[in-house]
């Protein structure tokens, strides 16, 4: 989704002793370092948690993930070793100590948060570090990006910490204009070379109250399509697609002026849930679109409850009058009643009948909960809308907003993305400043119904699929993966003022690795999980279809370490056979307790998986020790085995050097040895 105007980059997790009563560990120290490449965020945050509470504590660590953000990788450092937690192909544990939340606590964390039991004791006094890494696409708005770091803590504790840490390094081929941290943290340092750029805000002993804002602006007059790739031998990925490309495409669009005009609805859930700041919220919202309509196009309101209601019978041409009678439409509804969907659309979706394809057929449809009258099943809802629309014979735009924690996100992702638009979900505060901007977009339409194609047969797997519309100052992010190397055209395609328009970019895809350009894995992995979640979302969740998509979302979650709706962090545990299907069952006849079975990729880069298989019904800690070639020790890795079978641990070593490395493995009284490569 590339409509939302700002980063939220949390940093500050949480770790919960109790819930209900709000009792926590202390916060001593929060640290975040940010990678981004043009608008690839790669985020590395990490929280140091203080058992100051008198006794041993068991913590469950949750933390707020931001909106778009697919958490990749989460550590943790107690009695001075680090664990890894593996991906594990089941959803998260939502169940925190001491039950259901408090109201602080559930407004913290906000609508997606991400949960993880530590599996040890926090004992009294001691420290808890814990490391959480997420990648995102960051959003953009007319050259300008936003990254919110939300640093006030005080809903959960209003303490002063040890310190506040800030990094944030940016590259961009696009010349950056300008970069400034606009919120009033101290800043450290900061700095602008045209191509990178970073700032630093470092503060101690304080309360963090302040929320981290940086704003930086690429230049306006630098349009066209910047592109990534990297080629990581086909011995080093759980799967021959080949390498690994992203573009980035903001086209030129000539004159400002000429945009297509639009033909316009809001859909607008007045029922009760929406009483107080909500309703506010959206009735700004919808006097902001209707205050900033351009000449030319045509709009309607309507509003529903458990009837409907609408500002015309169908839509009018935008003017100084009309733009008043709306006015006063919008600030005489009231909240109250029951949600019917399916009335509102039966309503609103025939006014599009006189339309045609010369325009943009927009609707913007908000809501805050389930339908409660009307249809209220999900496929039927679905279908009705789908016929509706189709009934139009022309083609509509549908974005859904939904609004706090009882919205029935599949309804409403399905919903867009079955008639060309996408779902966003807010928090109850957002509502207004996300409209605004979501609009401010959207009123400018350049391209519609864009596509993509590539002079090389040598591409496959391209996401998203399908391409959003494109509007001026705004861009697309597509990622895929090619079998060969080479200069390549690419193909933008669409439609504008009812004509075809041709947009032709040139890049090369490389044939080596370029370390640089590592979290492309993760981009097009997450890129193709919300593919199939779209397709997973239409079907019967018990159809063989839907089961053998599901399986495919947990494989590629696991493979390019990318969390799902269907994957969670958890504690090391055994891996399935299949995983192992190289060790045969002689090799396993083996003396002693466990034989490690090496570590894959070798040579690696960044990260790799140590495997080994335990004989016996052994429980307790396996201690995975890592050396560089001087022998030191660099690194020890706890994991808990809990009886015979396999079992697996990812290492991660972008902190060290290139080189060769050994590991040991010690389980009772045994000890096994390997070794590895780190190749940048």
């Amino acid at each position: 989704m590339l409509f939302a105007s700002y980063l939220n980059s949390y940093s500050n997790g949480v770790a919960v002793v109790n819930a209900s009563t709000g009792v926590y560990l202390k916060l001593s120290g929060t640290g975040i370092n940010t990678s981004v490449e043009m608008q690839v965020s790669v985020t590395k945050s990490q929280q140091l948690f203080q058992n100051n509470l008198g006794s041993d504590k068991l913590v469950a660590y949750a933390f707020p993930l931001p909106d778009g953000a697919s958490a990749t990788e989460l550590k943790w450092k107690l009695n001075g070793v680090w664990h890894t937690a593996p991906i594990s192909p089941s959803p998260q544990d939502t169940t925190l100590p001491g039950g259901t939340m408090n109201a602080n606590l559930r407004s913290y964390l906000g609508a997606k948060p991400l949960f993880f039991s530590i599996p040890e004791t926090v004992r009294r006094d001691s420290l808890l570090i814990v490391e959480i890494t997420y990648v995102q696409l960051l959003k953009y708005d007319f050259g300008s990006v936003y990254y919110d770091y939300p640093n006030d803590y005080r809903l959960i504790q209003n303490l002063i910490i040890e310190y506040q840490e800030l990094t944030f390094n940016l590259s961009s081929p696009r010349t950056i204009d300008s970069i400034r941290l606009v919120s009033l943290n101290p800043l450290t340092s900061i700095t602008n070379n045209g191509n990178t750029a970073s700032v630093i805000s470092n503060q101690y002993n304080a309360v963090p109250s302040v929320n981290y804002k940086i704003k930086y602006s690429l230049n306006l007059n630098e349009l066209g399509l910047f592109s990534y790739s990297t080629r990581i031998p086909d011995s080093q990925l759980p799967d021959s697609l080949g390498g690994f490309f992203l573009f980035i495409a903001e086209p030129n669009p000539g004159t400002t002026a000429n945009v297509i005009k639009k033909v316009f609805t809001l859909i607008l859930d007045r029922s009760g849930s929406m009483s107080g700041t909500k309703i506010v919220q959206a009735k700004n919202s919808a006097a902001y679109i209707v205050n900033n309509l351009n000449a030319g196009d045509k709009f309607n309101i309507v509003d529903f409850e458990t009837s409907v209601y609408s500002f015309r019978n169908g839509h009018v041409l935008y003017s100084p009058q009309t733009r008043d009678s709306a006015l006063t439409y919008i600030q005489n509804i009231n909240a109250g009643g029951s949600t019917n969907i399916s009335g509102a659309f039966s309503v609103a979706v025939p006014h599009f009948n006189v339309a045609n394809d010369s325009t943009a057929n927009i609707i913007i449809f908000l809501t805050d909960g389930l339908p409660t009258t009307g249809i209220i099943n999900t496929p039927q809802l679905l279908a009705h809308i789908r016929n509706l629309i189709q009934t139009t014979e022309t083609k509509i735009f549908l974005y859904s907003f939904g609004i706090g924690t009882d919205v029935d996100q599949q309804l409403l992702t399905l919903m867009s993305s079955q008639n060309n638009g996408f779902a966003e979900f807010l928090l109850n505060d957002q509502v207004e400043e996300r409209i605004t901007n979501f609009y401010r977009r959207i009123k400018n339409p350049v391209l519609l119904s864009p596509a993509v194609s590539f002079s090389s047969q040598f591409i496959n797997n391209v996401y998203p699929d399908p391409l959003q519309n494109l509007y001026i100052g705004q861009q697309m992010i597509v990622s895929g993966r090619y079998t060969e190397a080479g200069p390549l055209t690419v193909t933008l395609s669409g439609r504008a003022f009812n004509q075809p328009v041709t947009y032709n970019y040139d890049f090369s895809r490389i044939d080596t690795p370029d370390v640089r350009y590592q979290f492309l894995t993760k981009i097009w992995a997450k890129q193709k999980i919300e593919n199939l979640l779209i397709q997973y979302y239409s079907l019967d969740p018990l159809s063989p279809e839907a089961i053998a998509l599901k399986q495919q979302i947990i494989n590629l979650s696991i493979a390019y370490g990318v969390i799902s709706p269907f994957t969670s962090f958890g504690n090391p545990t055994r891996v399935n056979n299949e995983e192992s299907e190289t060790v045969n069952e002689a090799e396993l006849n083996i003396p002693g307790n466990f034989k490690l079975l090496g570590n894959y990729p070798n040579p690696f880069n960044p990260s790799t998986t140590i495997k080994f298989y335990v004989k016996n019904n052994y429980t307790g800690n396996a201690v995975i020790r890592i050396y560089n070639l001087a022998g030191q020790l660099i690194d020890v890795i706890i994991v808990y085995v809990n009886g015979k079978g396999y079992y697996s641990l990812k290492w991660n070593a972008d902190k060290f050097s290139s080189g060769i490395y050994f590991y040991s493995l010690n389980m009772g009284n045994e000890l096994m040895y390997s070794k590895m490569m780190y190749l940048k």
